[in-house]
Order: C-alpha cells, then sequence, then structure tokens
C-alpha cells in the first residue's frame, strides 16, 4: 500500500467534503441558464438613460375599468388599476425582490433584494434586504414583510400568486436582513427567479383576514409612486414619492421619470383613439400598449397633430419571438377534443387574403410559438434529444413538424381556395364528419356551429374572414363582440367556444413556469389561469418539466423545441399574423433612450423634455 498517497487523499477528501454541499458566494443577480450579462457594480441597464431628466407629468389612456386597488387578489382579477403592478407602464407601487433586465433572456439584478445566494440545485435561494429598502410610509422593508406577503398570497390571493408556496418547504428568517427559502421536491432550477420577481406586500399595512377583498383606498408599496387621487372606473394619478429609497439603485436609474402619472380610462378602442388626437393622452400604442402594425400607423395617424410634427410616430424592432394572436379553441368542450378537427378548423384562417385586404401585405403568417428564434421547431429538424423525450408519446407529431417543414396551408388569396377547402374537408371526413345538404355534421349527425368571441372591431373584422371560409364548408359560425369587462369574465370562467386573444402567449427568449398557466395540465380549469384552450396534455407536462429542470443550454433549447411541436401539433388555437415592428405614436414632448429592450420600447424608461 502507498501510504503516503493514500493520507493525501483522505485528507483532500476531508477538505473538500465540506466544500460539496457548500453555497456559492451572494450574487448580484442570476440567470435562467448560465452567468447573468451584466458584471456587479453594472451602472444601469442598456436601455435606460441614467441622466434623464426628471420632472413633468404624462397621461396614459387605457380601455377599460377598475374598482380595485389591490392587484393580488382573485375579486376584480381584471378590474384592478393599471399602474399599482404593471409589465407596460412599470410597478408604481409594488416591487420585487429584483429587476429583469429586459436585454437578455432571463436576467435579473437587486431590487429590494441587494443579492441572492442560491446553492448549486438551487434547493435554496437566500435573499439580502436593501439596508435602504423602506415603505412609502418610511417604515423598513423587513424579513417578515416577505414571509408575510407569501401567507397572505397562500390564504387569500390569486393565482399566479396563490399557487408559489406549494413548491415552497419553508421561508424563515436567517438574519436581520436576510430571508432564505428552501424549496421542494416541486420546484424547479427556475422557480428561484420566479421567488425573485414576485412583488412585496408590507405586513403592517394589511391585514391578512381581509386582504382577499377589493379596496379604493390607496396602498402602501415600495414604489416610486403613491396613489394621490382615484375616481373608480375613470381616473387614477399617481405621484412621485420624493423619498423613494431606490432611486440610485442601478436597476431604478433611468427610470420612473414624471412627477405625476395620470391613467385615464375608456370605454373602447375609439375613444381611446380620439382621446390621444385630442392630446389628453401623451402617447398611442394601439389598445393595449403593445405596438400598433404599419397599416394602422398608415390609415390612423393623418390628423393634424401628425402633419404639423406635434405628434411622432416611430417603430422598434422586437427581438423576441412575435405575440402569438389566434382563434383559441375551448377543448373543454366536446365539439373541439378531438386535434383532427381543431386541424381542420385551423386549415380554413385565409391569411393570405386577410393580409393583402386588411394589413396592406405588411403582416407574416404566424407558425410556432417562438418564431423567429433559436428555440422554434421551424426550419429545425428534431435532435437525438429532442426524440429522446418524445419517445413514450410516439406518433404524436407529425413528421413535417419533426422535421422542421410544417408551416400552415397557403391560400391563392382569392378567398376561396378550392384546394384548400377540399384538403379540410377530407380531414373532417377522416375524423368522421360529413357534408350533407350544405351543412356539416359530426359523428352524431348534428350541425357543427360555433361563437367566436372578439373585443374590437379589428377583432370582429378577422372573425368575419374566418366565418366565411367556415361557412363554405357548411360551419355555423356567429360573431359577438363584447366589452372589455364581459370578455374578461368569458375568459376567467371560460364561458366560450373560440375567442381571439393573445393574452398570456407574449413572445420569450426564456420561456419557464408560466407556460404552466398557459399550456399545463394543472391550469387547464383553475379559475383565472391563462390556459384559454384548457391543455390538458401529459406529453405537454413532461416537456414544461424538462424545460423548468434544464441545466444546460442545449437541453433546454431541445425541451422548448418539443413544447413548440407538441402545441404545433395539437392545433389548440389558429395562430394569426405578426409584424417585427412595433409602433408607437406619441406627442412630441416625450422622449426616450436611443437605445430600445429586447422586447421594445420600455415607457417607464421614457421622460418628458423640460
Amino acid at each position: 500500500m502507498n501510504r503516503p498517497a493514500t493520507l493525501f487523499a483522505a485528507m483532500a477528501a476531508a477538505i473538500l467534503a465540506p466544500l460539496a454541499g457548500a453555497r456559492a458566494e451572494p450574487s448580484h443577480g442570476a440567470a435562467m441558464i448560465g452567468e447573468p450579462a451584466l458584471p456587479a457594480g453594472f451602472a444601469h441597464f442598456p436601455y435606460a438613460n441614467p441622466d434623464a431628466p426628471k420632472g413633468g407629468r404624462i397621461t396614459y389612456c387605457v380601455i377599460g375599468s377598475f374598482d380595485n386597488l389591490n392587484p393580488f387578489i382573485l375579486k376584480s382579477l381584471r378590474t384592478t388599476a393599471r399602474g399599482m403592478i404593471d409589465a407596460i407602464f412599470g410597478n408604481f407601487v409594488f416591487e420585487p425582490l429584483m429587476a429583469r433586465n429586459y436585454d437578455e433572456a432571463f436576467g435579473i439584478y437587486g431590487l429590494l433584494a441587494e443579492s441572492i445566494d442560491m446553492d448549486a440545485e438551487r434547493s435554496t435561494a437566500e435573499f439580502t434586504l436593501d439596508a435602504k429598502a423602506k415603505w412609502s410610509d418610511g417604515q423598513p422593508v423587513t424579513p417578515e414583510d416577505v414571509i408575510f406577503t407569501y401567507e397572505a398570497y397562500t390564504e387569500k390571493g390569486r393565482p399566479p400568486y396563490s399557487d408559489r408556496m406549494a413548491r415552497i418547504a419553508k421561508i424563515e428568517k436567517t438574519g436581520e436582513r436576510k430571508v432564505r427559502f428552501t424549496f421542494n421536491d416541486k420546484a424547479d432550477r427556475e422557480f428561484p427567479l420566479v421567488v425573485a420577481l414576485t412583488p412585496i406586500v408590507p405586513k403592517h399595512a394589511f391585514d391578512k383576514a381581509t386582504f382577499d377583498q377589493t379596496t379604493l383606498k390607496p396602498l402602501i408599496g415600495s414604489g416610486p409612486y403613491v396613489v394621490s387621487q382615484v375616481v373608480p372606473g375613470q381616473r387614477i394619478v399617481f405621484k412621485r414619492n420624493p423619498d423613494y429609497w431606490g432611486r440610485d439603485v442601478p436597476a431604478k436609474r433611468g427610470f420612473d421619470n414624471y412627477d405625476e402619472v395620470t391613467i385615464e380610462y375608456f370605454l373602447n378602442a375609439a375613444a381611446q383613439f380620439e382621446a390621444f388626437k385630442k392630446g389628453i393622452c401623451s402617447a398611442y400604442a394601439g389598445g393595449g400598449y403593445t405596438g400598433m402594425d404599419a397599416l394602422q400607423v398608415e390609415r390612423e395617424l393623418d390628423f393634424p397633430a401628425v402633419k404639423s410634427g406635434d405628434v411622432k410616430a416611430e417603430a422598434f424592432t422586437i427581438g423576441l419571438p412575435p405575440v402569438v394572436t389566434g382563434f383559441t379553441f375551448n377543448t373543454r368542450q366536446e365539439k373541439f377534443a378531438d386535434p383532427a378537427v381543431r386541424r381542420a378548423l385551423g386549415m380554413l384562417y385565409d391569411f393570405e387574403w386577410a393580409n393583402r385586404n386588411m394589413f396592406g401585405g405588411k403582416q407574416k403568417r404566424t407558425a410556432s410559438f417562438f418564431q423567429n428564434s433559436e428555440l422554434s421547431a421551424l426550419d429545425h429538424p428534431a435532435s437525438d434529444k429532442e426524440k429522446a423525450l418524445l419517445a413514450p408519446w410516439p406518433g404524436r407529431v407529425p413528421q413535417d413538424v419533426m422535421d422542421g417543414t410544417y408551416r400552415p396551408p397557403a391560400t391563392d388569396g382569392s378567398g376561396m381556395d378550392r384546394n384548400v377547402l377540399r384538403a379540410a374537408l377530407d380531414v373532417f371526413k377522416s375524423a368522421g364528419f360529413r357534408l350533407e345538404g350544405g351543412k356539416m355534421l359530426d359523428r352524431q349527425g348534428r350541425p357543427f356551429a360555433f361563437e367566436i368571441l372578439t373585443a374590437s372591431e379589428t377583432e370582429g373584422r378577422l372573425a368575419a374572414i374566418y366565418q366565411r371560409t367556415l361557412e363554405r364548408l357548411g360551419i355555423g359560425v356567429t360573431i359577438r363582440m363584447l366589452d372589455d369587462t364581459q370578455m374578461q369574465q368569458r375568459k376567467q370562467r371560460y364561458e366560450f367556444d373560440v375567442m381571439i386573444g393573445s393574452v398570456g402567449f407574449s413572445g420569450t427568449l426564456s420561456p419557464g413556469v408560466e407556460q404552466i398557466g398557459r399550456w399545463g395540465s394543472s391550469s387547464a380549469r383553475a379559475e383565472g389561469s391563462f390556459n384559454l384552450a384548457g391543455v390538458a396534455d401529459p406529453a405537454v407536462d413532461a416537456a414544461i418539466d424538462a424545460m423548468l429542470n434544464a441545466r444546460e443550454k442545449d437541453d433546454f433549447v431541445a425541451a422548448v423545441r418539443v413544447l413548440d411541436r407538441l402545441l404545433i401539433s395539437g392545433h389548440y388555437m389558429v395562430p394569426m399574423q405578426y409584424n417585427n415592428d412595433q409602433w408607437i405614436a406619441y406627442w412630441n414632448y416625450l422622449k426616450h433612450p436611443q437605445k430600445s429592450a429586447l422586447n421594445g420600447f420600455q415607457l417607464s424608461a421614457w421622460w418628458r423634455q423640460p
């Protein structure tokens, strides 16, 4: 026996043993895959101007109404005042532990918490709160606030906040400014980042017993603004908190530049646009502020203020997969339960006619849920890793989707392409349907008919194009337009046949746990989820699980492509069209940074010219 070598090995083992489960050093940030793009000590996010002047007022105009200021509860789920937490305008009142950098796939950086400390398996995450962090009433943000937040969400909150404790074994205060989350086996590698992005509420300002009740009383938060005026259903005004604690945090430099922000509510898109033309609204980017298309700009921006230069229109190029908008089938209903029926229906949307007659030929057809990215199944033959993930479900994905050549059927643009109609009819027949007496009859001999819900005139026109083609095959279609409140109620309760929707389908280069809410079996019947189609498929669940637990980029990409292939093959919705340009019109007293983020313009980084 070589005793010195054995002794050395034993010593090495003794030294390394404690390190095997050792935690990494606390970090200024974290990323879903790999390392965060910005180094420790970074000055500001790339798409913010740290020297942007502060001051002035701005008014945003939105469609709908509101009767509640608490964005975390199920009551008035979709009628909460905008701006309390807001992906478009900014989080005026409530903030998360860390802030997302929208110039990388998925990276987070210090906000209420100055650092995050995770073990290699991400089974625990400890956050150290910023010593300067405080609520708008001057009280410090504490670990107790973080713990209370999760207790309140779990007992009284709405999805997805109410579901998060199900993946947490315990939350504990580990120091004066430290709070540690220990995750259970239901958690995945993304979940610590989700925790970091969860808004925190003050324990001393909320009563857990009444947390689930709507309120119009201004709430205390840690954000840069406080609520100064509330006119229920009409207007909410936010004023800058002069004592905002986070103005010098790198993730906040260059943001929240107005002294006062007003959000005005309008009944419909026409009234909203007229208010913009009159100068009431400072900017207009379509009804939902997600951007106009080029044809809208061409047709609608012809009023005097545009011609004089007082109103500008500008396009921002999106670096993310486009938002997927389309006709969504409610597969909870028997009539849409068969994928073959959904496939046949999907063949009958005449994109080519719609593009030429509605969009001036300026749109492209959406065919993938991760279009124009390496995550898409299009133009990417399935790899060995993908085939292994799909092995338990043979035959679920057609060959053209497997080899990346799939494209939706293209028509001749005439509005009456008989070849496409004939092909769709063949698919209906293979599913047991028949065309008889000018009516499409299902397997039981019942006329096949359904209703499409729309929320705007544009959606109504798109539905009418679809209706015209469907009726040529004897399918009875009615179209019903609802106001925003009615539509949200129908969505929340899944009371629809087919609806045009994009809510919950925003493009991303880092799909994560939100995919469960969009496509997972657990969300298929959960009230208020974004799984509008009612997808409940173990193959989809397995793909999402593989995606969430991927540690290497190749594994992550393979899992997302499998998800894309399964969604395409399932025909849960009929994707329509997209354009990579995101247009916004604004009055020329507004200015913005030269660089935009991957997801386009960031209104929270704009400012008013002094």
